[in-house]
């Protein structure tokens, strides 16, 4: 029989005495996230994550407040209890990362593998925006919450989608701001055709699955059709995606002058429309 984890009034230890080892550990698998791999550890140990991190004496109830700032001290006590080395624990959370790149990393999940998870993982590469398919097992990725694989979409958005997110993360990892810039403004672009009352990087990291795939398939296209040829073969352009659009185009004065307009005849036209309807 193995001892479960002792609950948080009997794992307080006399001060300068570390808590004892767990009685089981589990080892790190590649790419894992700390607050996976504490979830398996705490699964191990017949105990919740709660209680583990109470065991181990780290001020948190949620492993992933964790995941992208761990201090010294709370990496010592993970692998006094987990018996590995701190630089492991420390290697489990995502390093420092630039404005751009951290923006396109979710601070909570958003998606996941129904295969891994099954398994218990929690994988790093999950919460980047670009993430498409599962590096693991190659399962593509699904919302967390909301509707998940039942939800058929069309094969065609999904290459593209699929397509659109290797651009993303081909801009992301040569931290090219004209190439980002580009994207986004897809994006913007994209959830304004759409109706998305809300910030185009929640739309690449929520959990609207059509609403992603939209705005990934937007930035691969983006790269072979000009985004004002887009916006004048688009309909049901109403007040909020003019808005988006002007957006989308705020640093190009040109460009903003030619969807202001596109938008406005395309609002005059729909409005010429229902007044002869009535008619």
């Amino acid at each position: 029989m193995v001892a479960p984890c002792e609950p948080p009034s009997a794992a307080r230890e006399v001060r300068g005495v570390k808590p004892h080892p767990l009685p089981k550990t589990v080892a790190p698998l590649p790419d894992e996230l700390l607050s996976g791999w504490l979830s398996r550890l705490a699964a191990a140990n017949y105990c919740d994550d709660a209680e583990l991190l109470a065991h181990i004496e780290i001020d948190t109830t949620h492993g992933t407040s964790l995941d992208f700032n761990i201090d010294a001290a709370a990496a010592a006590k993970i692998a006094n209890a987990a018996r590995i080395d701190p630089d492991v624990v420390r290697s489990l959370t995502f390093p420092a990362m630039a404005t751009r790149e951290a923006s396109l990393t979710a601070q909570i999940p958003f998606q996941h593998c129904l295969q891994c998870s099954r398994e218990g993982l929690s994988l790093k590469h999950w919460r980047r925006a670009w993430a498409f398919d599962c590096q693991v097992c190659g399962t593509r990725l699904v919302p967390t919450l909301g509707k998940a694989s039942g939800e058929q979409m069309p094969e065609k958005l999904i290459n593209r989608a699929r397509n659109g997110a290797a651009r993303l993360e081909y801009a992301a990892r040569l931290r090219s701001s004209k190439q980002l810039r580009r994207a986004m403004r897809a994006v913007t672009f994209a959830i304004s055709l759409k109706a998305f009352r809300g910030d185009p990087l929640h739309a690449l990291q929520g959990h609207r699955l059509e609403v992603r795939l939209f705005c990934l398939a937007a930035i691969d296209a983006a790269q072979s059709r000009p985004l004002v040829k887009a916006a004048i073969s688009s309909s049901g352009i109403d007040d909020y995606a003019r808005v988006a659009l002007l957006r989308a185009f705020d640093k190009e004065p040109r460009l903003l002058a030619a969807v202001d307009y596109i938008a406005r005849q395309r609002a005059k036209s729909i409005g010429a429309m229902a007044v002869e309807s009535h008619n």
